[in-house]
């Protein structure tokens, strides 16, 4: 039986090992169908965590983006700039898809 299951695991790892998967695609491009935009054009706001920290916050219609929002030692900012569990700031204004944002 560990044998039978040892090859069943080799044959899986070797079938893996051949595909040609590409590396590290560009995560500087949005590959979204409807709008493909280079994501430096995307404006981010601020949405605050219940814990009352901030996170960075874009939607550009049909993807969104967040991010912890960190000081220089990599620690969590917490500014106060809004109440927590709201989101602040041009977030939305990047987005020039043609589906809908219904929140």
């Amino acid at each position: 039986m560990k044998l039978a299951k040892l090859a069943l695991v080799l044959a899986a790892v070797s079938s893996l090992a051949a595909c040609d998967m590409p590396i590290g695609e560009d995560k500087s491009q949005d590959v979204n169908l409807v709008d493909r935009n280079d994501l430096s054009q995307i404006r981010w706001g601020v949405w605050v965590d219940p814990d009352g920290c901030d996170n960075w916050i874009a939607d550009d219609g049909v993807e969104g983006y967040l991010a912890r929002r960190l000081d220089k030692y990599g620690k969590p900012v917490c500014s106060g700039i809004a109440p927590p569990t709201v989101a602040t700031g041009p977030f939305k204004q990047g987005a020039t898809s043609v589906i809908g944002d219904p929140l």
